[in-house]
C-alpha cells in the first residue's frame, strides 16, 4: 500500500492549521507598517492612477503598445524637469498626467532668476529627446515599425515644446537667451496652429499674446493678487471672554514680517500676542506682502485649542535683475537650444522620408 496520499493529506492539514496564523501575522505586519504604506499610497497613488487613465485614453485611439510608449516618452520628458529642478535645489509637486493634454509638474518655489528657469526648462526636452533617440535606436536594431513611430512622435513632442512661447519650455529657455525670441514665437504661432490643427496650441498662443500685451504694453508687470493660506492651532487663554473668538468668519489683522531664507525660500512670519501664537507661511513666488489676517477661527476643543485659518495677501513681482544673465550663459543656452531644435527637426525630416509618421 502506498503512503503518498496519506502524506499529502497530512501536509494539507498542516497548511490549513498554519493558514490563520500566516494571515494573522501578515495583518499584524500591515497594521504595524500601516502608516508608511498609507503615505506611500498617497504619494505614488495619484501619479500612477493618472498614468493608467492616460494610457487607457490613448489606447482607445491607438494600439496599446503605442499608447504605452507615448506615455512613457512624456514621463521621461517630465522627469528631465524633475532632475534639473532637484539639481538646483527646487522642490516639485507630484507628476500628474492629463489625457490628451500631456503631463504636469509644478515648482513649489519660484526660480530666483531666468538662468535657473532656463536650466529647469531645458532638462525636459534634453532627456525627452534622448528617450526618442533610444526608440530610434531600437527600431534600427529590431526593424519594428512601432519604435520608429514612437521616435517620430517623441522628436515632434520635444520640438514643439522648444517653441519660444510661454508656458512652453522654449519660452522659458528664451528668457535666458534673448527675449526677442518671444517675438519670433508670436509670429510662428499661426503656422504651428495650421500645421498641428491643435485647439490646445491655439489657446496657448492666444494666452501668450495676452501675457505679452500685459507685460509690455498695458503697463502691468505682473502685479496680480497673490494669496497664501495655512491652518494652525493655538492655545486659548481661559481668561478670555467667550465672545472674543466667536463666529466662523472672525477676521483679525496680524502683525507680520516677510523675509527670504538663505536657501531662497520666501517666508512671511506673523503672530497674535493675545494667544501667544506665532506662525509662518512659505510663499512660492516673489511677492510683496500687504497684510496677514485670521479669516476663520474654529471652536475650542477639549484641550483648549482652536483652529486658525491664516491668509497672507500680497502682490506678485518680478525682481528687476531677474533677466540678468551673463554673456557666457546666454551663448551656452543659445547653443544648446538651437542645436537641440536643429537635431530634432533633422531627425523628423529623416523619418518622414521613410513614409512612416503615424502609428
Amino acid at each position: 500500500m502506498s503512503l503518498e496520499p496519506e502524506s499529502r493529506n497530512r501536509e494539507a492539514r498542516s497548511r490549513g492549521r498554519r493558514g490563520p496564523w500566516a494571515w494573522g501575522a501578515g495583518l499584524l505586519l500591515l497594521l504595524s507598517k500601516g502608516k508608511g504604506v498609507l503615505l506611500a499610497l498617497l504619494k505614488f497613488g495619484k501619479p500612477l492612477l493618472s498614468i493608467l487613465i492616460t494610457v487607457g485614453a490613448y489606447a482607445l485611439i491607438y494600439p496599446w503598445t503605442f499608447a504605452l510608449g507615448f506615455v512613457a516618452l512624456i514621463f521621461i520628458h517630465e522627469m528631465g524637469h524633475v532632475w534639473a529642478a532637484k539639481r538646483r535645489g527646487l522642490p516639485v509637486t507630484a507628476l500628474v498626467f492629463i489625457p490628451f493634454l500631456g503631463a504636469m509638474i509644478m515648482l513649489k518655489r519660484h526660480p530666483k532668476d531666468a538662468e535657473t528657469e532656463a536650466y529647469i526648462a531645458l532638462g525636459g526636452p534634453l532627456l525627452g529627446s534622448l528617450g526618442a533617440l533610444a526608440c530610434f535606436g531600437i527600431w534600427a536594431w529590431t526593424d519594428a515599425e512601432i519604435w520608429l513611430a514612437l521616435a517620430y512622435v517623441g522628436f515632434f513632442l520635444n520640438l514643439i515644446n522648444l517653441l519660444p512661447l510661454h508656458p512652453l519650455d522654449g519660452g522659458r529657455i528664451a528668457a535666458a537667451v534673448s527675449r526677442w525670441l518671444w517675438v519670433a514665437g508670436a509670429a510662428l504661432g499661426p503656422f504651428v496652429v495650421w500645421y498641428t490643427h491643435s485647439i490646445l496650441f491655439l489657446l496657448i498662443w492666444i494666452w501668450f499674446l495676452w501675457q505679452m500685451y500685459r507685460r509690455f504694453f498695458s503697463g502691468s508687470k505682473g502685479g496680480k493678487r497673490h494669496y497664501a493660506e495655512g491652518v494652525f492651532q493655538a492655545d486659548v487663554d481661559p481668561s478670555l471672554p467667550a465672545w472674543y473668538l466667536s463666529g466662523q468668519s472672525h477676521k483679525r489683522e496680524l502683525p507680520f514680517t516677510a523675509y527670504c531664507r538663505l536657501d531662497g525660500q520666501h517666508v512671511v512670519e506673523f503672530w497674535w500676542d493675545t494667544l501667544n501664537f506665532r506662525g509662518e507661511l512659505e510663499i512660492n513666488q516673489p511677492c510683496t506682502i500687504h497684510g496677514v489676517s485670521i479669516v476663520q477661527v474654529g471652536e475650542p476643543d477639549a484641550e483648549g485649542r482652536v483652529m486658525l485659518r491664516v491668509r497672507a495677501e500680497g502682490e506678485l513681482y518680478e525682481p528687476s535683475n531677474y533677466y540678468e544673465v551673463s554673456r557666457g550663459a546666454r551663448w551656452r543656452y543659445g547653443f544648446m537650444y538651437g542645436g537641440l531644435a536643429l537635431f530634432l527637426a533633422v531627425m523628423m525630416g529623416w523619418i518622414q522620408e521613410s513614409g512612416l509618421t503615424r502609428p
